[in-house]
């Protein structure tokens, strides 16, 4: 109450992520890849893509564009770095079927498309679709709710609730 009076507001500690695909939800233990399924890189949760068009999750930062349009990297305005890994062993597409919208700093919004790609290329010549949406600055992180759709929405679906230390 007294925060009030003096006009002392609350510092917000909860980012929410939305998803950045259309598809279908997997655990990481479902990633049929040991740097994910195992969280070396961080943990987070799987999306099986059903489109090819990937949109912020957050409003944030590019941090960092894979050259080769796979990846990306995002730093939300809470500081939560998010990695979005398009497919498995889509580096060795060497940037075939994917295009970015957007480049290393770019500011962008909750739902704004980051990259397009072509799913069925990816089908063909990739391990895997599955795309890791990993938080990769755990430190950073008191605590991490998942959603608990099977089926997301890209840029409308609630896809994580990270708490934020604070």
């Amino acid at each position: 109450m007294l925060d009030i009076l003096f006009g002392k507001k609350k510092k917000q500690t909860q980012e929410v992520i939305v998803a950045p695909l259309t598809g279908t939800v997997r655990t990481m233990e479902e990633v049929p890849d040991p740097v994910f399924s195992q969280k070396m890189m961080g943990d987070g949760v799987a999306i099986e893509p059903s489109e090819g068009q990937v949109v912020s999750p957050v409003e944030g930062e590019i941090i960092s564009l894979f050259p080769t349009k796979h990846a990306i990297g995002i730093r939300s305005k809470m500081g939560v770095e998010i990695l979005i890994h398009i497919g498995l062993e889509t580096v060795s597409m060497n940037g075939e079927g994917f295009e970015s919208h957007v480049k290393e700093g770019d500011k962008v919004k909750a739902g704004d498309k980051l990259i397009t790609f072509d799913l069925e290329l990816v089908k063909e010549k990739a391990a895997s679709t599955i795309t890791p949406v990993v938080i990769t600055n755990g430190d950073l992180v008191q605590s991490m709710e998942k959603g608990t759709q099977t089926s997301v929405d890209k840029g409308q679906s609630e896809l994580l609730k990270v708490e934020v230390r604070s």
